[in-house]
């Protein structure tokens, strides 16, 4: 039995002024028509006859959920009292499920431009998860990216995947220069398959304090109709903690499956741009407005409603989003999120 897991949070400074508070990047239409978590929701429904979908989120984004989740009496949404994290999340998650139910922990907010390869790998992923392996999805590299950590892979696994040899941070740029030229290391997607039960022995082991906190949050929560409330004291008291950091980096169970399905996690402006269609000089349009632009290069225009013209640029990003505007050099976008309009959105 395989159980999507959708994480469903965050404040999305990153895509400023497109993404705010009240409504982050999840729930935008950025790539296409849908929003990415429509798209999540719709690639990983196919997983879900047996068991629905279970959503870990904080109530500020239940609104949201409910406009766009497809009508579903097996669905479950897990509200969160407060932000603590991916570690804390899914193991929320997992102290609800049967123990040999394999987990599919999907963010809600990537993009895949190949959801059929998506789908072999989750196959190919529970296999090695119902044999006892702790899963992450090994995203195949193509250019040198500072912006994400890595995996490096290790001895096979049969024909599925590979023992994880090494969890890697986010490196500088001959560092990772060096990586894609190695070969053997892959960006760590953030996308995990395991069963609930390996998960929390493992959670047990090396965050001992969280797992008996996440324990009695779930024991002494609430049931309302498909939502599920944890006790908010003693979970808002937890530490916060990636999934990586409490679990993934320290446990001898870890294993990657390698795939190369037109991942992006649309962290910045410049990953978005990188993940629309182009003109012939490298050109994306994205919203109603018109846009002109005239000896332009590698120029993404986004605006909501003024029409737009452009002259003579290269590698920028304009983005219109009612009152606000936003101007970068495509390699200035991780800045986005210091702005003081961001952080104050």
């Amino acid at each position: 039995m395989i159980v999507p897991i959708i994480l469903c949070g965050g404040s999305g400074t990153r895509l400023w002024p497109r993404s705010r508070v009240e409504k982050p990047k999840p729930f935008l239409p950025l790539v296409d028509a849908m929003t990415l978590f429509e798209a999540t929701v719709s690639r990983c429904s196919i997983f879900s006859d047996n068991a629905g979908l279970s959503i870990v989120t904080g109530a500020a984004h239940v609104e949201h959920i409910e406009m766009l989740l497809p009508k579903d009496e097996r669905t479950s949404i897990v509200v969160e009292p407060a932000a603590r994290n991916t570690a804390a999340a899914i193991a929320l998650a997992a102290n609800r499920l049967p123990s040999d139910a394999i987990m599919l922990v999907c963010p809600s907010d990537h993009h895949i431009g190949r959801p059929e390869v998506f789908v072999e790998t989750v196959y190919r992923a529970a296999a090695l998860a119902a044999e006892g392996w702790l899963v992450s999805f090994g995203i195949a590299p193509d250019t040198p990216e500072t912006g994400f950590g890595y995996l490096k892979r290790g001895e096979a696994i049969g024909t599925a995947g590979y023992r994880t040899q090494e969890f890697v941070e986010k490196p500088d740029l001959d560092r990772a220069k060096a990586f894609l030229t190695d070969g053997s290391y892959l960006w760590n997607g953030g996308i995990f398959a395991f069963r609930a039960g390996d998960f929390l022995q493992e959670l047990e082991l090396y965050s001992p304090d969280m797992a008996r906190d996440v324990r009695a949050a779930v024991k002494n929560g609430r049931e309302d109709g498909k939502y599920f409330h944890p006790e908010p004291t003693t979970f808002s008291a937890m530490e916060s903690i990636s999934v990586d950091y409490a679990v993934m980096e320290k446990t001898a169970r870890a294993a990657l499956v390698p795939v190369d399905m037109g991942w992006s996690d649309i962290g910045n402006w410049h990953a978005l741009y990188s993940a629309l269609d182009h003109d012939d000089q490298g050109n994306a349009v994205r919203g109603p407005a018109n846009a002109e632009m005239m000896d332009c290069r590698n120029v993404l225009i986004d605006s909501d409603g003024p029409s737009v013209s452009v002259i003579g640029l290269e590698n920028v990003i304009i983005v219109v989003d009612g009152n606000d505007i936003l101007v970068t050099a495509a390699n200035g976008v991780q800045n986005v999120g210091r702005l003081s309009g961001a952080r104050n959105q």
